[in-house]
């Protein structure tokens, strides 16, 4: 592994447990926001695995089909991108954070960890 493919692994496993703290502390808008900079980094260690530059954006969807594994992931894989990709923007939004709060319960924060776990892990394997 690479030296910019390692920094941006180490990111994404920094993120990964300030999520699972933020779960433990109870600020379910924040697990949502840490589980989406989680895979966001991860695909950015995947292209940067490629000799690329990682691209200064945040879409899951386009990270992934530029690191080239987007082809290769199953429908659920996809679908988290798709659960994920919102809360980027809206936990970062006053308006949108009521809308957030009340879909982001405990135990949907729970399996939206879960899940994040899985594919961070399920990505590192193709590092």
């Amino acid at each position: 592994m690479n030296d910019k493919t390692q920094y941006w692994v180490e990111l994404a496993e920094y993120d990964i447990e300030t999520a699972r703290a933020m779960l433990r502390t109870g600020r379910y808008l924040y697990v949502g926001f840490m589980c989406h900079q989680t895979i966001e980094k991860a695909l950015k260690a995947v292209i940067a695995g490629n000799d690329s530059f990682p691209p200064k954006i945040h879409g899951l969807m386009k990270l992934a089909q530029l690191s080239d594994i987007f082809d290769i992931m199953d429908d659920d894989q996809k679908d988290l991108l798709d659960t994920l990709d919102p809360l980027n923007i809206a936990a970062r939004y006053p308006e949108q954070k009521e809308k957030l709060a009340e879909i982001l319960t405990s135990e949907r924060c729970e399996a939206i960890l879960a899940e994040t776990e899985g594919l961070l892990c399920w990505i590192k394997q193709r590092l």
